[in-house]
C-alpha cells in the first residue's frame, strides 16, 4: 500500500473512533497507526538523513547529499564543529569535518570518511510544491530508527528578510558632529574589515556622512550580504575599507516575544534567508538540517530554521542542490 492509500486508511480508522471525546492515542499524529501509513517514506529518510551529536547530545540533523560522505546541515547550531559525531542509519562516523560554510543560507557542507551512503533524491523536475501538499521530515529520532513528523506545505515559497535589517557590527556615538565607533562587535563586517574603535566614520557609499541618520539611509539600501564602501578617518588619515553587512539577528539574535518563550526552542538564526518553503510540522532547533520530503520519497527540500510555534522554513530543493555543487566545488579550490 502506498503512501497516500494508507493516509486515507488511517483517516478513515480514526474516523471510526466515533463518540470519543479524544482521539485514540494509535490515531493521533504521532501514533502507530499514523508512523505505519508512512514507513516508505520513514525508509528514505533512515538512509538519507544524519544526526549530529555532541557526546550523546544532539545538536541538529543533517542531509545526505553524496554518496561519498558529503553533508549539508545548519551551520549556527555546529558551534566551531569539533567533538562531534554522525549518524546516519544506524552507523556512527566520528570527527566529521566542516569545509565550507555559506552565511547567507547558513548551511555547512561536512564531510565524513564514507563510502555508499544514499544521498537526497531532489525533486528537480517538479514544480515547487503548492499549499496543502503532504510533507514528511525527521522527528525526534534513536540511535537505530528515524521517527516520522508529517505535515503540511503552509506557504508559498518567498524571501524571509533578515530580523532587524543589516548591521556594520559597530556601536556609534555621535561627538562633536562626527560619528564615532566606540566598539567593534564580534563576527560582524567590521571586524573582518579592520575597522578598529576610536575610529571616525567620514564616508558611506561614497556620500559624506556625519550622523547616525545620513549612515541609515546609506545602509538601508542594501541587503545582508552586500559590501559597503566605508571610509575612515585613524589618527588623522583617511583609510578606504569594504565591509560586508551582516544581518542584525545574526550577530544579537533575534528577541523572542512572550508567546515564543512559552511555546519551544526556536532557532537562533531564523530570519534572513534568499528563499524558503514553509510547513507546519512541529520541530525544535536541534531537529533542522535534515530533509523534507514528499509522500514519494523525493526531496523538496532541506529544514533550515524553526521560526515560531506554527512555522518551519526549508530551503527549496533547487536552491539546495546549487548551494551543495557551490560549497564542494568551493572546498575543492581550497
Amino acid at each position: 500500500m502506498n503512501a497516500k492509500r494508507s493516509i486515507s486508511a488511517a483517516l478513515i480508522l480514526a474516523g471510526s473512533v466515533a463518540g470519543a471525546q479524544t482521539l485514540e492515542s494509535t490515531y493521533r499524529t504521532n501514533g502507530p497507526a499514523v508512523h505505519a501509513s508512512f514507513e516508505s517514506v520513514r525508509g528514505v529518510l533512515q538512509s538519507t538523513s544524519a544526526v549530529i551529536k555532541r557526546g550523546r547530545k544532539e545538536i541538529v540533523y543533517g542531509t545526505v547529499i553524496s554518496a561519498d560522505g558529503y553533508l549539508l546541515t545548519k551551520a549556527s547550531e555546529l558551534g566551531d564543529g569539533t567533538g562531534l559525531t554522525v549518524t546516519i542509519g544506524d552507523k556512527v562516523y566520528p570527527d566529521p569535518v566542516k569545509l565550507a560554510e555559506d552565511p547567507a543560507w547558513d548551511v555547512a557542507l561536512l564531510k565524513i570518511d564514507a563510502d555508499g551512503l544514499v544521498p537526497v533524491s531532489p525533486a528537480l523536475d517538479l514544480p515547487e510544491p503548492e499549499r496543502g501538499t503532504w510533507v514528511v521530515a525527521n522527528g525526534a529520532t534513536t540511535r537505530a530508527l528515524r521517527r516520522v513528523q508529517v505535515g503540511i506545505i503552509s506557504a508559498n515559497a518567498r524571501e524571509i528578510l533578515p530580523a532587524g535589517g543589516a548591521v556594520l557590527g559597530v556601536t556609534l556615538e555621535e561627538k562633536s558632529k562626527k560619528l564615532v565607533i566606540t566598539e567593534i562587535h564580534e563576527g560582524g563586517g567590521a571586524e573582518a574589515a579592520g575597522v578598529e574603535a576610536g575610529d571616525l566614520i567620514v564616508a558611506a557609499g561614497g556620500q559624506p556622512v556625519a550622523d547616525r541618520e545620513e549612515l541609515g539611509k546609506v545602509i538601508e539600501k542594501l541587503r545582508v550580504g552586500d559590501d559597503l564602501d566605508l571610509t575612515v578617518e585613524r589618527k588623522g588619515e583617511q583609510l578606504d575599507l569594504k565591509v560586508r553587512l551582516a544581518g542584525r539577528a545574526d550577530l544579537f539574535g533575534e528577541e523572542m516575544s512572550r508567546n515564543d518563550a512559552m511555546s519551544g526552542r526556536f532557532s537562533e538564526r531564523r530570519s534572513g534567508f534568499p528563499r524558503v518553503i514553509q510547513h507546519d510540522i512541529i520541530a525544535d532547533r536541534h531537529r533542522i538540517g535534515g530533509p523534507v520530503l514528499d509522500l514519494d520519497g523525493r526531496c523538496l527540500g532541506m529544514n533550515i530554521a524553526r521560526a515560531n510555534r506554527c512555522e518551519t522554513f526549508a530551503i527549496p530543493a533547487g536552491d539546495l542542490r546549487s548551494l551543495a555543487d557551490r560549497l564542494i566545488a568551493q572546498a575543492a579550490g581550497k
